[in-house]
């Protein structure tokens, strides 16, 4: 396995998500699903084609729908089924405290 694609390498861990994001990458402004999300960087499932190493700016809801997180990073990873981000910052209020995920929303609970 390699060091870009084993999870127990990430710095913050991850969890399973089901969060609209709208970004924007050089392709053009889209809307998809975030599947996994951590203090870190997200995996975004969408059959585009977004090219890796790229700048891209994302907005989606962590905490509730009412508040928006504006985030930037770079395109890590992009495969068939999507692609991963890095953030430039980690999201402190996705950091594990105590070996606890912090609760985010999910768009099955609109």
């Amino acid at each position: 396995m390699s060091a870009q694609s084993s999870p127990d390498l990430r710095r913050f861990p991850r969890r399973a998500a089901f969060i609209i994001a709208e970004y924007t990458a050089k392709e053009g402004s889209f809307r998809d699903i975030i599947k996994n999300i951590g203090a870190t960087g997200v995996f975004i499932g969408t059959w585009r084609r977004i090219a890796e190493g790229q700048p891209i700016e994302l907005k989606f809801p962590v905490f509730d729908f009412e508040n928006q997180l504006q985030v930037t990073g770079k395109v890590a990873r992009s495969t068939q089924k999507g692609f991963s981000v890095v953030f430039d910052q980690p999201i402190d209020g996705l950091i594990c405290r105590e070996g606890h995920f912090p609760e985010i929303v999910h768009e099955i609970d609109r």
